[in-house]
Formats: structure tokens, sequence, C-alpha cells
């Protein structure tokens, strides 16, 4: 008997095809666009290895916090083919995690931060025949320490699969720590250096090396990674309305723009004699001259806890003028605001309470619901917090950047909260943008990455002939 709760999965071909990958491959690289639905193709040939083919016996999933707490469990949920699937979610505090460790299940949820607790836990004897990496993007670094503790016990897996739509968000360099935890180096090399020669030029600057991608190398580590790894973009198999960008110049009143040009300049801004915001360097520097975009700034640099109790320094309301002059001129058509310093989201609430509009900050599950449900019509969120498995494509159409993210992976994950399956109206992201600001080189050099991005996914992805024939 059906569950009332549950409904029958009729999959579109390419998630049969996706499904099969996973089930056929040891080893597997899904680079599936959002929207997808990646996480019942995964959970629905997890369900069949284990049921079905008696493959795999124990599957750890490790994913993006927000995710792991709620995205997994309410996907096995929702569907009837996977309600033999046991989940255990390995969250909280070190006592909830190792309780839920404990737990006969099949698969176990863990958040990425905790990735070197759990291979601590097990070392040579670990469990997890089956890992799943949502968001592999994640590991792009070869430096972090959750790339090194999986790397150490990848010999003791015996599948993996990888899963995420942005493989390479700054360059193709990112590829490789994925791909090694795929392969072990087999296809791009055992070791970062073993890459870098092969397919990068190195730049020579005082006290530090770049590395960028010799001509024709894109194409060979494409070609290198295509027998393991598959691309799909939604716009191949979903008719999604369009995805419109809508740049707003914000233009800065002359005393903010000589407060600007001082920091740029001289990478120090002398509020009086005792106050001074300081850039020590040049990514600092940037960072404080995106929040003077914005209209504020910290006096002084920390971490995100430090900067609670930072002292702020008001410049500007420019952006917070076209932030309202924009609202008004969608005339009660619900808005998705993302911000980027938590100075931000005080000026923004405060300039909403002042206009008397109404709207929450998201939070929770709840305010997702609200969302969707249309009684929230202007929802404030953090891209880090809101950026992954939430769908909220059913409250709205419309995204506003009050302050920009040079991170391309986090940039199109939070667009595709509303441009993603279901979503049945143009979806129109309005950037905020400063005239002559940093806010301008952001909007370029996302343009730039994700000129990159595209075409790695348009060499990797599956022809639609060879799924359908």
């Amino acid at each position: 008997m059906v569950e009332e709760s549950r409904k029958i999965f009729r999959p579109y071909p390419y998630q049969v095809f996706a499904i099969q990958k996973i089930v056929m491959m040891f080893c597997i690289a899904l680079f599936l666009d959002m929207g997808l639905g990646k996480t019942v193709i995964t959970l629905s040939a997890i369900a069949q290895l284990i049921y079905k083919e008696h493959k795999v016996s124990k599957v750890l999933i490790i994913a993006p916090k927000k995710v792991a707490e709620s995205v997994w469990s309410a996907e096995a949920a929702k569907w009837v083919h996977l309600k033999d699937l046991r989940l255990s979610l390995v969250l909280g505090s070190k006592a909830q995690r190792l309780k839920a460790l404990k737990v006969d299940a099949d698969i176990y949820v863990i958040n990425r931060e905790n990735t070197s607790w759990i291979v601590g836990q097990y070392g040579d004897g670990w469990p997890f025949d089956m890992v799943v990496l949502d968001e592999s993007s994640s590991f792009k670094s070869f430096r972090t320490q959750r790339f090194r503790a999986l790397r150490s016990v990848r010999r003791y897996i015996t599948r993996v699969v990888e899963l995420t739509g942005t493989p390479a968000p700054q360059s193709i360099e990112d590829l490789w720590s994925q791909i090694f935890l795929l392969d072990a180096g087999k296809r791009l090399g055992k070791y970062i250096s073993d890459f870098r020669n092969r397919y990068e030029i190195a730049e020579v600057h005082p006290g530090f090396t770049t590395w960028s991608p010799r001509l024709g190398a894109e194409q060979e580590v494409y070609q290198a990674i295509s027998d393991i790894a598959v691309s799909m973009k939604a716009s191949d198999y979903i008719e999604l309305p369009e995805l419109i960008t809508d740049d707003i110049p914000v233009v800065l009143p002359p005393k903010a723009v000589k407060v600007y040009k001082e920091m740029e300049k001289n990478m120090l801004l002398s509020i009086s004699s005792e106050k001074h915001v300081t850039a020590a360097t040049a990514a600092v520097l940037t960072g404080k001259l995106l929040q003077m975009c914005n209209g504020a700034v910290y006096l002084s640099q920390g971490s995100a806890t430090e900067m609670k109790n930072q002292e702020i320094i008001y410049i500007h309301e420019a952006k917070l003028d076209a932030l309202c002059e924009l609202l008004e001129q969608l005339h009660g058509e619900h808005a998705l605001i993302f911000y980027q310093y938590r100075h931000d989201l005080v000026r923004i609430q405060a300039r909403l309470d002042k206009e008397d509009y109404k709207y929450a900050v998201y939070s929770s599950a709840k305010d997702a619901e609200a969302w969707n449900s249309g009684e929230i019509s202007i929802l404030i969120a953090h891209p880090a917090s809101a950026g992954y498995g939430l769908n909220l494509q059913y409250g709205g159409h419309h995204i506003i950047w009050f302050g920009l993210t040079w991170a391309l992976e986090q940039y199109e994950q939070a667009n595709a909260r509303l441009y993603r399956q279901g979503q049945e109206v143009p979806v129109i992201v309005h950037r905020l943008v400063v005239k002559g600001g940093m806010d301008e080189q952001v909007t370029a050099a996302l343009d730039r990455k994700k000129d990159v991005q595209s075409g790695m996914l348009d060499a990797l992805r599956a022809r639609l002939e060879a799924i359908r024939g």
C-alpha cells in the first residue's frame, strides 16, 4: 500500500541515465546543473545498490551543513521507492555525532566540516564502502584538512560519487583534488605538481607564484576525465524560463567617492586622529572596498565572530536608496535579497523598517516554507546560508544582490534557489553595482569565471542523443 505522504518517482530519461552511471561505475563525477534532481538520483542508485544489487552495505554522504541537516532526509522521505532506506544524521555535538554513528542505518549523513573528525574516528577501520561528496567543489583545495583526511582513507572506499553543478569555480586546477579522490591520480596526476607541470604555466611574482592554464589545457583536462565525469545542463533537459541579469548602476555621492578613493589609493582611511581603517594586503583592500561600495566598513579586520562587536564606519546610503527604489518599482512582487556583511543586514533591516516594508531574515526551513506559500514578500538571506539545497522557486522570481561575492559557486548556487525546476516565470537577477567601484570588477570577474565554467560543462556534458538512444 502506497503511503499517502510518499510519491511515486517517475524519472526523466536523463535521471535514469545518471542513476545507471552511479550503479555501473565505481567512481563517477556527476556535474549536474542545479535543479536536475541530483539528490533523488543518488538515493535511487544507493537503494538499488543496497537492496537489489547487494553491492553496497554502508554509505557516507558528506554535504554542506544546511543540506546535511534537512535535504537528504527530506528527499528520502518523499518517494515510495526509497521507503526502505534508513538514514542517520551525524550532526550536532560530539556526543550526538557518536550516538548517530551507532545507529543501524544504510546511509550516514555528515556535514563537510566534520570530515576530518569522522576519518579520525575510524582510521584504518573505515566502515563505509561508498562515499558521496555532495558539492564536491568543497574539496577543490588540496590544502584543506578535509581533502587530506579523505585521501588518507580513500583506499578503503569501493565507490565514490561526486556531485556538483560548479566543479571548477575558479579555474581548471580546482578539478585536480576532486578527480584525485575518484581515481587516486590516474588521470590528472598523483600530485598537484604533476598537474601544474602538465597543464599550467607558472607566473612568478615577488614573494609568490600563480598558475594559469596553458593554451589548449582545458580541453585536454576535460578529455582526460571524460570517462568518469558526466555533465548535464538544466537547459538541455528542463524547459526553464529565461534568466535575466539586470545590473543597476549606483552612483556614490561626492563625499563617499572621496573617501573611497582615499582608501583605494592609500590602503588607509583616516576617520580621526585615533581611528583608521587599514588594509594590510591587496586581498584585505578589496574586501574593504566592497564594504564601502555597500555603504559601511568595519574599522579593522577580523573573523566573522569578532566582526559582530566591531565598530562600523558609515559612509553612504546610496545602495539602500537604490534598493528601496527597486522594491518600489516591483509593486509588491516578491524579492529575495542577498547581503554579504553583517552591517549590510543591519542597515537593510533598519531602512526597510523605516520604509514600513514587511520582511523576514532567513534562518530555518520554516522561513522557506513561508516564502514559498506567499506569506513572506521580502526574504533577506546570506548566500552562504541559503545557497545550497533550498527550493525557493515557488515564492518569487526577483533576486536582488545588495552586496556581491567573488565566489562563482556561491553566486550561481544562490541564484539557483529561484532559477530551478518548478519556476514558471523568468527569473530576474538585479545586481546593485557601484559605478567606478570594486563592484564592477566583481561582476567582470564572475563573468570571466562563468566562461571557463561553461566551457568545461559544455565539453563534458552527456549528449541528449546518447541518453535517448
